[in-house]
């Protein structure tokens, strides 16, 4: 693949060119690279559904498809969800671009790094957003009670959580979730961003759209081009109370949704089986490709719930550097995370493919890697390195183990109990002061609210793992660093309690700053009128017989 096509990434912000792009410049017929790029599903659709829509291509781009409201009734008769909860949209960010015109008034707080639309849409149109940074010397995880500190300490009207999250594949459980959007109900609004949410394993039930539902201020996003393998297609789907669902809605043009997005949608209904084998193929998968990417010398694999592993490079190895050879040198493209906000160029995240493909990353990152002394992107152990990431606190990191990572760390004090340290100097994201929280937990109505159980994911440790038949390397490879000591994580505190919802009062006018604590957020519901509106219940399309094999949208395609 010619060497001019690596300049198409110099102009991109937070994302990579289009494959199409990548193929005109390089100039070169047949197919593409090998794509660990797009996180999409390979599996699904069937080679049959392919042949089926390839058959009636002519008639699918020719004419106009039915309106939106026509194709959600049909998602919703399959998935067993209220019509009037849910709203599709010309892929999952046309979604989020509207949730942004019409719910986010102010201030958006989110973890990063994540997902780029959720930093830069709001920036676009002036919100100001509050960046929660996830520290890798914690896995990335997320700690929801700090998290809730920093939300209130910051103010933030609206509050955007991924699950799992986009690139480190970070999982947050069922239980943990839905006491955080308790503990967030005097916010304007919750985003639960569920794109990936398909591919996780962790739990049978982990969706949290019935939940969102019945809440007046919470919103869960769901993509269907990433699960269905075509993301060319564009659609995806927001579930949410009537209220919330129905301004979505009304702003959506009639024929939003293309003559594409109906016919896959239609035909989903008699290919529920081949779906869900599909997501438990790429679970399969996940677990191989970890293994094969742990067993190389110095490559971290952090723990994954998405189609994706996220990866840290060895030391000294620069990822635009590995992502431009990989292209040229091997027809392998990557996501090299270095325009993410709060990651750097240390870090990749790979799609996962079938273990054909992934036998050629692996022998591809060797030779790049380490293949030669002079060309590898690993300097030998006693060269040094001029390795910059970008992350002030990373490089000092490196610098004063020697690459060896968290024992820096570990020899550091200890902060307050439940408080991480605060970020050295230069890294431009340190954390407010947490706002004091009274030891009794919080409650909402009647019952009391115990403090979530979070799950914490340990720093990972390379796993090295068995696979037949080793890849030659032109030169041996360096001896790995040790393994350092993990770091715990903080204890978790308890969530800041919103304030009880004050009893019902006659209308008063929208008041012109932050919603007060426990007033329903603006064009809101509160959980009881939702749960006494009419005509939830789930309604099936125009009288299609049942489907076969799709389970509810919070389990859709386990296989048990």
């Amino acid at each position: 693949m010619s060497g001019n096509v690596t300049s198409l990434f110099r102009g991109t912000a937070a994302h990579s060119p289009s494959m199409a792009a990548l193929t005109r410049e390089s100039g070169e017929a047949g197919a593409g690279p090998v794509d660990f790029c797009i996180p999409c599903n390979p599996y699904f659709p069937t080679p049959a559904m392919f042949e089926e829509m390839a058959g009636r291509l002519r008639d699918i781009i020719t004419y106009y498809p039915s309106g939106a409201d026509t194709i959600t009734a049909e998602l919703c008769g399959l998935l067993e969800l209220p019509p009037q909860c849910v709203a599709m949209g010309n892929g999952s960010t046309e979604l989020i671009t509207w949730i942004d015109h019409l719910l986010v008034r102010d201030s958006l707080a989110v973890p990063v790094p994540t997902f780029g639309r959720w930093t830069d849409q709001p920036m676009e149109t002036g919100k100001r957003v509050d960046m929660f940074p996830l520290q890798e010397s914690a896995g990335f995880a997320l700690d929801l009670a700090r998290y809730a500190e920093f939300v209130r300490a910051r103010g933030t009207r609206t509050v955007v959580i991924c699950n799992p999250n986009n690139p480190d594949g970070g999982y947050l459980h069922k239980q943990a979730l839905v006491q955080f959007m308790d503990a967030m109900a005097d916010r304007d609004l919750v985003v639960i961003d569920e794109s990936f949410l398909e591919f996780a394993d962790a739990e049978a039930e982990p969706s949290v759209v019935r939940e969102a539902m019945l809440r007046p201020n919470v919103v869960v996003l769901r993509s269907l081009g990433k699960n269905f393998g075509l993301h060319g297609i564009r659609f995806g789907y927001l579930v949410a109370n009537p209220a919330l669902a129905g301004r979505v809605r009304a702003m959506l043009p009639k024929w939003n949704l293309n003559s594409f997005a109906e016919h896959v949608v239609f035909m989903l209904r008699d290919h529920g089986p081949e779906y869900a084998q599909s997501l438990h193929q790429v679970r399969r998968d996940r677990l191989e490709m970890a293994g094969r990417l742990s067993a190389l010398p110095g490559l971290t694999v952090y723990p994954s719930q998405g189609n994706f592993l996220f990866v840290r490079l060895p030391v000294g190895a620069e990822g635009t550097v590995v992502r431009d050879r990989m292209l040229t040198e091997h027809r392998i493209l990557v996501r090299e995370c270095g325009n993410k906000i709060g990651s750097s160029s240390r870090f990749l995240r790979l799609v996962v493919r079938p273990q054909v493909d992934v036998h050629c990353l692996v022998s591809g990152l060797e030779q790049v890697l380490y293949g030669s002394r002079r060309g590898a992107a690993v300097p030998g152990p006693a060269t040094g390195t001029g390795y910059s990431s970008g992350t002030a606190a990373v490089d000092r990191l490196v610098s004063e183990t020697n690459g060896a990572g968290m024992r820096a760390l570990a020899a550091q004090p200890a902060g307050p109990p439940g408080l991480a340290a605060a970020p050295a100097a230069g890294t431009g994201m340190p954390l407010p002061a947490a706002v004091p929280v009274a030891p009794a937990a919080a409650t909402v109505g009647p019952m009391p609210m115990p403090m979530p159980q979070q799950v914490p994911r340990p720093a990972p440790v390379p796993q090295p793992a068995p696979y037949p038949g080793p890849v030659p390397v032109p030169h041996p490879a360096p001896a790995p660093r040790p393994t350092p000591d993990p770091v715990p994580p903080p204890a978790p505190a308890p969530y800041p309690a919103p304030a009880p919802a004050p009893a019902a009062a006659a209308p008063h006018p929208v008041p012109a700053g932050p919603t007060p604590p426990g007033v329903p957020a603006r064009g809101g519901l509160t959980a009881a009128q939702v749960r006494g509106t009419d005509g939830l219940e789930s309604v099936p399309a125009g009288g299609r017989p049942a489907s076969r094999g799709w389970p509810d949208p919070a389990g859709m395609g386990r296989t048990g």
